[in-house]
């Protein structure tokens, strides 16, 4: 059933429009993401049973030309270690090398490390513009600001021959690398205020509540599964952003992490106090026994600089004289990707 309220204020709650049920326009359904089921999942317990689940992934797709994208993180310089050697890796390098540029010297050290073939993959604003409309269009909803980049690399990738693409996004959410979503034990008020990324309400002149997903998710009174929330809205979301990218560019790729499950529940205790994807850590420190473990931080994209002079939306569903000022990047993203998406098939 076509219900733009509620798409809009999905988008801008989750990033994405969680009921498939719904769409924006007559004819224009959304895609949605399924995960791998648990029981085709291999259990890990410790660095070496991740190392050797690793392994046999990458013995199934030993036939493929395999190339991979290659962050300055622990996840992508793990796998760098099951690669080929001399395949091609993708990193990327925006706005000419001036944002993160700490990220690319730690790619180069990692890709030396094993003798990759590093490839830059050169993002900027005009990446973005050329390349937006095409995933939303194969989404059928605004999209996740790293898809446009994604996507960017994978038709890259593909001019080079490679076949598949080796990606770590799912490592985050299966060994609990998301620290502040699991800081803390969160009433269901705190939670829900932490989740949202931009409040429908706060932007849109006829906002729609989210209300009945967090409510599948409430214990008690006061309290909320963030766990199973986490475990499946939150990593559907990102999931889903990979996936949209790579199908809209025709390029095959695997997480060969999302193919892993922890046999023990999450150390909330080691992960709130600073040893986020503690088993990771323990792999990474087996692959680089000689260097430092870096910090975490997510896929680089430069939206501060991208949006620090936008004026917000100008369209009829939004509110009138928004206070755009008050919006990180990444919120402005969201407003800007939405409102791009309405004007596109407003009149369809």
């Amino acid at each position: 059933m076509v219900d733009k309220s509620y798409c809009m204020s999905s988008y801008l709650s989750l990033r994405y429009v969680e009921d498939e049920n719904k769409q924006f326009f007559e004819g224009l359904k959304h895609q949605v993401y399924r995960q791998q089921p648990d029981n085709r999942k291999v259990l890990v317990s410790d660095a070496h049973d991740i190392d050797i689940a690793l392994r046999n992934v990458f013995r199934c797709v030993a036939n493929e030309k395999l190339g991979m994208l290659l962050s300055g993180g622990m996840d992508s310089s793990i796998l760098a270690s099951y690669m080929p050697e001399g395949a091609d890796a993708y990193t990327f390098r925006f706005l000419g090398g001036k944002f993160q540029n700490d990220e690319l010297r730690r790619a180069e050290y990692y890709a030396n490390y094993y003798h990759l073939n590093l490839h830059y993959v050169d993002i900027n604003w005009d990446t973005v513009d050329q390349n937006v409309d095409k995933i939303m269009a194969h989404k059928g909803a605004p999209v996740h600001s790293i898809e446009p980049q994604l996507y960017a690399a994978a038709l890259q990738a593909k001019q080079d021959g490679v076949e598949m693409l080796v990606i770590g996004d799912a490592a985050d959410y299966v060994f609990g690398g998301m620290d502040g979503l699991l800081s803390r034990n969160w009433s269901y008020d705190q939670y829900v205020k932490r989740i949202i990324y931009v409040d429908p309400a706060e932007v849109l002149k006829e906002p729609a509540s989210m209300d009945y997903l967090f409510e599948r998710y409430r214990l008690g009174k006061h309290s909320i599964d963030f766990l199973r929330f986490y475990n499946e809205v939150v990593t559907d979301e990102s999931y889903a952003s990979y996936e949209n990218a790579f199908e809209t560019a025709q390029m095959d790729f695997i997480d060969p992490y999302e193919l892993l499950k922890m046999s023990h529940p999450l150390d909330l205790g080691k992960i709130r106090n600073g040893d986020t994807k503690y088993l990771i850590r323990d792999l990474f420190r087996m692959k680089y026994p000689e260097t430092a473990v870096p910090i975490k931080q997510p896929m680089p994209r430069p939206v501060d600089q991208y949006f620090e002079n936008w004026s917000g939306p100008k369209r009829k569903e939004f509110r009138d004289n928004l206070d755009i000022h008050k919006y990180t990047g990444n919120q402005k993203w969201l407003l800007y990707c939405l409102e791009r998406f309405l004007n596109n098939y407003d009149n369809q």
